[in-house]
C-alpha cells in the first residue's frame, strides 16, 4: 500500500545536498552534463535496474514479435509457437548482425541476413551447416543459440527486463508502484491494451530532466499556459477552478525504490468515468454508464479513485505512466549526457466503444503526443535547461527544495523528484 510521504535524515554527498534543517534539496548540475557521470549511471542504474521493455497486448498472437533499443541495447521481444513470451539479444553468435531488422512481424524464426544463420523464435539455432565444416555436434550445447536477456518479468501485462541476473524479483523493485499500475489495469473488466503504434522522438537534454518533468505539476500553469487557455475557452471556467484546488487537494505519494507519483484532479476529462460539458449528453451517458461498471466490480471507493483521479507516475530510471485525460505510456534511454531517444504508446480499454476510443484518442494527441500541447513546450523546457547547464561551472545547482518542509506535498510540490534523486544518489554516490 503507497504511504504518505515521510521525513527523511540529512544526507549529504558529491552531487545531491538534503539539509532539511535549511529546508534545502540542491543537484549538482554536473550530473547532467558530465560523460563520466553518465557512463557510471550506465553500469549503476542501467545495468542494474528493471527497464521496461514492452506490454503483453502488442504481441496479440503466438510467433509476433517486435525490436526495440532498451538502454543502448537491441532486443527482440516475441512470442514463441507455444506462446510463451521471451526476450533475446538482437544479435547473430556467429558474426554480429542483427537477426531481426524489421519493427515487428510474425515469424516462427530468425535468419541472419549476412551468413544465413537461422534460429527457431523460441532462440534454438536451427542452422543446416552441411558436411565438413563444423564437428556434427555443433551447436548442440546451446552455445550458438539466440542468447537471452538475463531477466524478463511481468506484472499486469507490463514486462520489464533487468541486465543483472543477480537482481531482486520486479515485484519486489517495483514496491508500491504496484497498486498505481494496478489502477491502470483494472480500468476494463477486459483487460487494458496498447492502441494502436507507438510515438518516437528524440531530445537534445539529459534523461533525468524527462524524468523530472514527467510528474513535475508545478511547471504546468507557466509552461503550458496556452493549453489551459484553450481548456477555459472549451468546456468554460471550471477549468480554472479546477486547477486552483487541484493545488490544495492533491498529493505526492513515495512508492519506494525511487518510485513516486503525484496524484489529484484536474480539468480535463478523462473517458474513463469523468464527463465535461463539451461531451454533450451523449458523453455523459457514456461516462455513467462506465462509471457503474466500475462501482459495481470493483467498489465505491477504488472506483471513485480511478475516475476522479489523475495521476503522473515515475518508475525509477525510465518509464512514466501519465493516466490524466488519456492514459500515455513513457519511455526513454540514454543515448549520450545531452540526448534522449522517447517512445510513447496510448493504451485504452480493450473493446471500448468507438466515441470512447475517440474521446480518448483525441485527448492523448491533444495534449501528450508529440505535436500536442505539452510535448512541445515540454521540448523547448528541457532543452533550454541543458543548455543552461553548460554553465555549471559558475552556477553549479539545481534547487528542488519546494515543499521540503511540509508535512503533505502537492502535485506544485517537488518531493517526487526528491524520491528520484535520493535513490539516484543511493546507487552512484554510495557505493
Amino acid at each position: 500500500m503507497a504511504t504518505l510521504l515521510k521525513a527523511v535524515p540529512e544526507k549529504t554527498g558529491r552531487w545531491v545536498v538534503e539539509d532539511r534543517n535549511k529546508g534545502v534539496f540542491k543537484v549538482a548540475r554536473e550530473a547532467f552534463v558530465s560523460d563520466a557521470i553518465f557512463e557510471k549511471e550506465r553500469e549503476r542504474i542501467f545495468d542494474k535496474c528493471w527497464l521496461y521493455l514492452g506490454h503483453a497486448t502488442e504481441l496479440k498472437e503466438a510467433n509476433d514479435y517486435l525490436t526495440r533499443n532498451v538502454a543502448g541495447r537491441e532486443l527482440i521481444f516475441n512470442r514463441d509457437r507455444k506462446g510463451s513470451y521471451n526476450a533475446f539479444f538482437n544479435v547473430c553468435p556467429h558474426r554480429g548482425a542483427m537477426v531481426a531488422r524489421e519493427k515487428c512481424g510474425s515469424a516462427l524464426g530468425f535468419k541472419c541476413f549476412y551468413h544465413g544463420w537461422a534460429f527457431n523464435n523460441n532462440g534454438k539455432f536451427a542452422t543446416r551447416m552441411g558436411e565438413g565444416f563444423y564437428p556434427e555436434d555443433f551447436g548442440k550445447d546451446g552455445s550458438v543459440d539466440l542468447v537471452r536477456v538475463p531477466r524478463l518479468e511481468e506484472y499486469r501485462g507490463f514486462y520489464f527486463i533487468n541486465f543483472d541476473e543477480g537482481a531482486v524479483s520486479l515485484e519486489e523493485y517495483l514496491a508500491d508502484s504496484r497498486e498505481i499500475i494496478d489502477l491502470v489495469a483494472d480500468q476494463s473488466p477486459n483487460g487494458m491494451e496498447i492502441i494502436g503504434g507507438g510515438q518516437q522522438y528524440s531530445i537534445n537534454a539529459n534523461w533525468k530532466l524527462l524524468l523530472e518533468n514527467s510528474f513535475d505539476g508545478y511547471h504546468a500553469e507557466d509552461t503550458h499556459a496556452t493549453y489551459f487557455e484553450y481548456l477555459s475557452d472549451y468546456i468554460g471556467g471550471a477549468a480554472n477552478d479546477d486547477l486552483s484546488a487541484a493545488k490544495v487537494e492533491s498529493r505526492a505519494i513515495d512508492l519506494k525504490n525511487g518510485h513516486a507519483v503525484i496524484e489529484g484532479k484536474a480539468p480535463w476529462g478523462r473517458p474513463i468515468a469523468r464527463t465535461i460539458p463539451s461531451w454533450g449528453e451523449d458523453g455523459a451517458a457514456d461516462i455513467r454508464a462506465a462509471r457503474a461498471e466500475l462501482e459495481a466490480r470493483l467498489g465505491v471507493e477504488k472506483a471513485h479513485r480511478i475516475a476522479d483521479g489523475d495521476r503522473n507516475m515515475g518508475i525509477f530510471p525510465s518509464l512514466v505512466i501519465n493516466d490524466i485525460m488519456a492514459i500515455t505510456i513513457r519511455t526513454f534511454h540514454p543515448v549520450s549526457s545531452g540526448l534522449i531517444h522517447v517512445n510513447a504508446w496510448a493504451m485504452g480499454p480493450v473493446g471500448e466503444p468507438r466515441l470512447q476510443r475517440k474521446r480518448r484518442l483525441d485527448n492523448f494527441l491533444e495534449f501528450l503526443g508529440p505535436g500536442g500541447f505539452a510535448t512541445p513546450d515540454d521540448v523547448e523546457a528541457l532543452e533550454s535547461a541543458h543548455r543552461g547547464y553548460g554553465n555549471a561551472k559558475f552556477a553549479p545547482w539545481n534547487d528542488i527544495s519546494r515543499g521540503l518542509l511540509k508535512d503533505q506535498p502537492t502535485n506544485f510540490d517537488e518531493e517526487q523528484m526528491r524520491c528520484f534523486w535520493r535513490e539516484w544518489a543511493r546507487r552512484m554516490e554510495d557505493q
